[in-house]
């Protein structure tokens, strides 16, 4: 992952967690933490932390977070330095990787999310027992090619994974501890932890949250990653479908590729009784090509299922078994004031 430092954990550990990935935001990240100390100290929310991952960024932030971090305040600040740009992903698993809190919330550094609606998360989780809570964007205050696309896409993801989210790449979420330690973000993933945590069990839901214009800087959106967005829904859909069900999808495409290949293995034949014989046809050879594809996609599932079966089993001999006893009563999403 390429960490440079990461700050110690404060000796009282917090109840909330504030993880913020930074990639060239230094005139905004002094603003930001401002407008986060302001919320928390109106609403008593002093057991926290805020954790901020400098990701891999070319302009000043890395030098101003290390001036903020190194100033007595509360919340304390944590900072962690990639040495190079690593995506949002990445941020993200190191920042839950050092959060310590019962709670956490993610937003972007930009000033377009509003640490304002913090409560109204945490509220939601609470009031409504959620393990995750995803903000939606409304008014959403983003360029129109960006909402248009946003609105589209957030629909097809919907119909494929069941997921009925307004806005479910929106980065101001909040989680319950348990949610963030299993994730496993890699790529462009985070767009879709909504998906896995529902996948994984946990309870989703989403929340009206105030969004601004962007203040500093330039938006790090592009139309290259329309694309990589939509590779990444059949990622995760492999993921959430079939990773523990891997002959089910090469199975069928095996069986499908193979089916054609006979089809055109029968159509070749009739023409051998009709026509007396069929020659090099190119027809022949792409049959047995495909038949060929078809046995070795099955061949790769069954693959996949015996290596699952074995994982399977070495997880049941780790576990054992577990009694009421060493289950630990879920945290309530309150912080705890003085």
């Amino acid at each position: 992952m390429f960490i440079n430092t990461v700050s110690k954990i404060p000796p009282d550990s917090p109840q909330l967690s504030i993880v913020i990935p930074a990639y060239n935001e230094a005139e905004s990240l002094p603003v930001l933490l401002e407008q986060i100390q302001v919320v928390l100290k109106t609403h008593a929310y002093h057991r926290a932390e805020v954790i901020i991952i400098n990701d891999g960024s070319t302009d000043a932030t890395a030098e101003v977070l290390d001036v903020l971090s190194a100033q007595p305040q509360q919340p304390p600040i944590r900072v962690i330095h990639f040495r190079r740009n690593q995506g949002k992903a990445e941020a993200l698993m190191a920042g839950f990787a050092a959060a310590t809190g019962y709670i956490v919330i993610t937003m972007d550094a930009d000033l377009q999310d509003d640490p304002g609606e913090i409560p109204k998360l945490l509220d939601t989780l609470n009031t409504e027992n959620y393990d995750v809570v995803s903000g939606w964007k409304y008014p959403r205050k983003d360029p129109l090619e960006k909402r248009v696309f946003s609105f589209f896409f957030n629909r097809i993801t919907a119909f494929f994974t069941g997921v009925k989210l307004h806005d479910i790449n929106c980065g101001f979420k909040a989680y319950r501890a348990e949610v963030v330690k299993e994730l496993h973000l890699y790529g462009d993933l985070h767009r879709y932890i909504p998906i896995l945590a529902h996948q994984a069990g946990y309870k989703v839901g989403e929340v009206k949250v105030k969004h601004h214009p962007r203040r500093f800087g330039v938006s790090k959106y592009g139309f290259k990653r329309i694309p990589k967005g939509f590779f990444d829904l059949f990622t995760v859909l492999f993921l959430t479908k079939y990773l523990k069900r891997p002959l089910h999808v090469f199975g069928t495409i095996g069986a499908v590729v193979a089916f054609i290949g006979v089809l055109i293995g029968l159509y070749l034949a009739v023409l051998w009784v009709i026509e007396d014989g069929v020659g090099f046809r190119p027809l022949l050879m792409l049959s047995v090509l495909m038949i060929i594809l078809g046995i070795q996609f099955f061949s790769i599932g069954l693959l996949g299922e015996l290596v699952i079966g074995l994982i399977s089993r070495l997880e049941r001999r780790v576990i054992g078994k577990k009694t009421d006893a060493e289950r630990t009563p879920r945290p309530s999403a309150n912080t705890e004031k003085p």
